[in-house]
Order: structure tokens, then C-alpha cells, then sequence
């Protein structure tokens, strides 16, 4: 005598390797994907990390009178140019996302001197220092897809002390 029909069916091994990997590869995509997506954002990070601080070395290189004490460096543009696109005179920016200056600050503040000081600072009684920093938005590689991530900003500070090179 035969088995009902419907024994039959869960007692036979046939392609079953193709039903686990059919529910099993969403799941890999998913992590595919969601591995992509975090390596952008850390390379992007990356990026806006290295170009504040090529702002703030650039910036710290340049002289006393075009980085005032507590005033507003002359040079802004330049400086602000440098970190987005890494070239003075900004032509293509680091990341795609990255096309306004407005993202990134030049602010310098003022450290006083010890006294009887005897370096590049002698006879100053305040030395500027050149802080950068930007706040930019991330762009994910799956926008077109419709994920999101105007929320995520890729923040990044940097210091030099001016040394009136």
C-alpha cells in the first residue's frame, strides 16, 4: 500500500538545498548591501576628517596679518575651497554630495604667550589659532532606491596654531 500523497511530499529530499537557499538569499543581499553602505560612510568620514585637517595645516602655515588674532582669516575662501575640493581654487569636490562652502567654518580664536617666551611667537602676547571645522550631509550609495540619509551629517574639527610662515 502507498502513503497518502502528502506524506509522500515531506518525505522526499529533492531541492531542498534550493528551497534553504531561496529563504536564505534575501537575507545574505541584505547584509551585502548593508556592508556597501557602511564602507561609504567610513570612507566618507574618511575623507571630510583628512580635508579638515588639510584646511587646518594649510591654514596654520600662512602669516600673522592674513590670520588675525580673533578676527577673520582673508584667505576664507581659499581655505574653505581647500578642504572641499582639495585645491585652492575648488574646482570638482572630495565627496559628490559636497558642492557648498557653507558647510565649513574657519573661526580663530586666541592663546595667550608664557612670558619670556623665545620662539616664533616672541613679543606676542596672543597666538592665533586656526580652528576648521564642516558639517556635512551624507550621501548614501542608494538614494536612487529611495534610502534616505539627509539626516546623517559627517562632522570633523581640526586645530593649528598659526605660525606666521
Amino acid at each position: 500500500m502507498r502513503p497518502p500523497m502528502i506524506f509522500a511530499l515531506f518525505a522526499c529530499r529533492k531541492a531542498t538545498a534550493a528551497a534553504e537557499m531561496a529563504l536564505v538569499t534575501p537575507l545574505l543581499i541584505i547584509l551585502m548591501f548593508g556592508s556597501f553602505e557602511l564602507g561609504n560612510y567610513f570612507l566618507s568620514e574618511h575623507v571630510v576628517v583628512k580635508a579638515v585637517r588639510d584646511g587646518a595645516r594649510y591654514a596654520g602655515r600662512q602669516s600673522f596679518t592674513t590670520m588675525p588674532c580673533g578676527g577673520v582669516a582673508t584667505n576664507e575662501t581659499q581655505i574653505k575651497n581647500l578642504v572641499r575640493t582639495g585645491s585652492l581654487a575648488g574646482t570638482s569636490p572630495r565627496l559628490s554630495g559636497w558642492t557648498n562652502n557653507a558647510t565649513i567654518t574657519v573661526a580663530i580664536t586666541c592663546e595667550p604667550t608664557a612670558s619670556g617666551y623665545s620662539g616664533i611667537y616672541k613679543g606676542m602676547t596672543d597666538v592665533p589659532i586656526v580652528t576648521v571645522s564642516a558639517s556635512v550631509p551624507y550621501s548614501s550609495l542608494f538614494n536612487e532606491l529611495g534610502f534616505s540619509s539627509s539626516s546623517l551629517l559627517l562632522d570633523a574639527e581640526s586645530q593649528s596654531a598659526v605660525m606666521g610662515l
